[in-house]
């Protein structure tokens, strides 16, 4: 499979923007994937924020099994704040809130002792497609930041006032090399990577591969698939979905387009394609 590297060049201007305005802020929040909270970890941003208070959040965790429930584990017994929740649900605002609350809760204790009553700041940051503006709009109470489902949706900065809370929305930054491929091809199959410089076909390989050996059942039960080679998995997909083409040809190009549909979407069930040495790996514990 070809070397996946994304790292254009409005990213590497949104880093010198965070840059220039992490000063502006009292924490920061990352925002990761909790399917592949290691993989969606920018340790170049990590890198930035010196001692500031940091609080990671794990969106999208009603796609997330408990490998993302470990995740959070781990990550807080190694001192880090962490919190896990789907910001797509209200029903994310008051766990969120009150991990937020915990992060800054010194800072709010200074300015009180000083008679001050101003939001506290935090830069939001992460890599694309992990729910950045859609931990706004929950905080917001609304559609204040820009949301799309596919990589690269904010390109600038944005401020958001949200009660309490001021709020950085930044553009989603990769790190400039993608050193472990293992990590990058997960960041392909859940749309962290812009689709349109990949091989889907290659991707889609490889997911198969991968979710064969740790999500066997799923694709038995989507797709009808009993083991075997990833390319005759690729074929038992195309023919139990139809993707057949005139002399018994399969159509590759749609079924790796429905297959990384359905991962994103869900439907082949809860997933965490990342494990405690991912975690460990990248500096998360």
């Amino acid at each position: 499979m070809k070397t996946i590297q994304w790292f254009p060049g409005h990213m590497a201007k949104a880093v010198r923007m965070m840059e220039e305005n992490l000063k502006l802020c009292d924490a920061v929040a990352f925002v990761l994937d909790a399917r592949a909270p290691a993989s969606s970890f920018n340790p170049r941003l990590a890198d930035m924020v010196g001692a500031k208070p940091v609080l990671f959040i794990l969106n999208k965790g009603d796609l997330a099994d408990g490998g993302a429930d470990m995740a959070v584990s781990s990550m807080q017994r190694a001192g880090r704040a962490a919190v896990k929740i789907a910001a797509a649900s209200r029903g994310a605002l008051r766990p969120l809130t009150a991990a937020m609350e915990s992060v800054c809760a010194e800072k709010r204790a200074r300015l009180a002792e000083k008679g001050v009553n101003k939001p506290v700041r935090f830069l939001i940051a992460g890599i694309p497609n992990t729910g950045k503006s859609t931990v706004i709009n929950l905080l917001a109470g609304g559609k204040k930041a820009q949301v799309g489902d596919k990589a690269g949706v904010t390109r600038a900065k944005q401020w958001v006032r949200c009660g309490a809370f001021e709020l950085l929305d930044t553009p989603g930054t990769m790190p400039p090399s993608l050193a472990d491929q293992r990590r990058a091809r997960r960041l392909a199959y859940l749309g962290s990577v812009n689709d349109d410089i990949l091989d889907r076909e290659e991707v889609a390989l490889a997911l198969l591969e991968e979710l064969w050996e740790k999500y066997p059942a799923a694709l038995a039960e989507r797709y009808g698939i009993s083991g075997g080679t990833p390319l005759g998995m690729y074929e038992a997909l195309c023919k139990r979905r139809g993707f057949v083409l005139r002399g018994n040809d399969y159509d590759y190009s749609r079924g790796a387009a429905a297959l990384l549909d359905d991962l994103r979407k869900g439907r082949l069930g809860r997933i965490c394609l990342d494990g405690e040495d991912d975690l460990r790996e990248v500096g998360l514990v």
